[in-house]
């Protein structure tokens, strides 16, 4: 039963393993996501923006489009925090006791990895790639902006594969589903089943018990003798079949 599992992840109450979370394909991913978008933000936010010698006013590198510039920056400040976000999802994860708010938080997870970002970050590619296709290189006679452009263009397109691959990831991850023989829909925290438990153990009692035939009069003993013979080690626990 150890393997069994709800949604890529076991019963909740267990304990995190730092090696094993940054060991995951998705963690790696969301890592390397999370990389690209400082590399994105930082060249266009410290030298997407030049400005000719004889002109004191910066204008953006892409073709002098300033929505250019401000989608880049705002979309690699925004993945940023987004790949913050889902890290601190993906190690709450497996505390989550519910099945079905498992399952929100996996579609949460594939509804923003693939039908966004992964889409935000191919719009983005197509348009920063067409703008400084665009520019005019006499913009910038030093050649001193050129590789930040070029290397925000890229990390772009890596990033459409980085999130689309997280969306397959969490894909994988649904399809796993909740594994019945471990978890139901009325899956109930351990603390809470621990204590809700007791009931199975006060009901055990002498009522369900008959005296053997041919005994003693005596209630007390033939009520202690009767449960020597009957009780079997198990008629007062309910096993927790996970």
């Amino acid at each position: 039963m150890e393997g069994m599992q709800a949604y890529g992840a076991g019963k909740a109450g267990g304990a995190f393993d730092p090696v094993t979370f940054f060991q995951q394909p998705q963690t790696i991913l969301r890592i390397v996501s999370w990389l690209f978008s400082i590399v994105i933000f930082g060249c266009i936010a410290n030298e997407g923006y030049i400005n000719r010698p004889n002109e004191v006013q910066e204008y953006c590198i892409f073709n002098q489009n300033q929505n250019a510039c401000n989608y880049g920056i705002f979309m690699g400040s925004m993945a940023f925090l987004c790949c913050v976000a889902f890290m601190a999802l993906d190690v709450y994860f497996p505390q989550i006791s519910s099945v079905k708010d498992r399952k929100k938080a996996v579609l949460a997870d594939i509804g923003v990895s693939a039908a966004f970002w992964a889409f935000m970050w191919f719009v983005g590619f197509c348009f920063l790639a067409n703008q400084w296709q665009a520019t005019d290189q006499n913009d910038d006679p030093l050649r001193e902006r050129g590789d930040a452009a070029r290397a925000a263009i890229t990390f772009a397109f890596f990033s459409i594969f980085t999130w689309a691959a997280q969306a397959f990831l969490g894909f994988q991850r649904y399809k796993l589903g909740s594994d019945s023989a471990l978890f139901s829909q009325e899956y109930m925290d351990p603390s809470q089943d621990a204590t809700a438990g007791s009931g199975p153990y006060t009901s055990f009692g002498g009522d369900d018990l008959e005296s053997p035939p041919g005994g003693g009069g005596g209630g007390g003993g033939g009520v202690g003798l009767a449960g020597d013979d009957v009780f079997d080690g198990t008629a007062g626990y309910q096993r927790q079949d996970y």
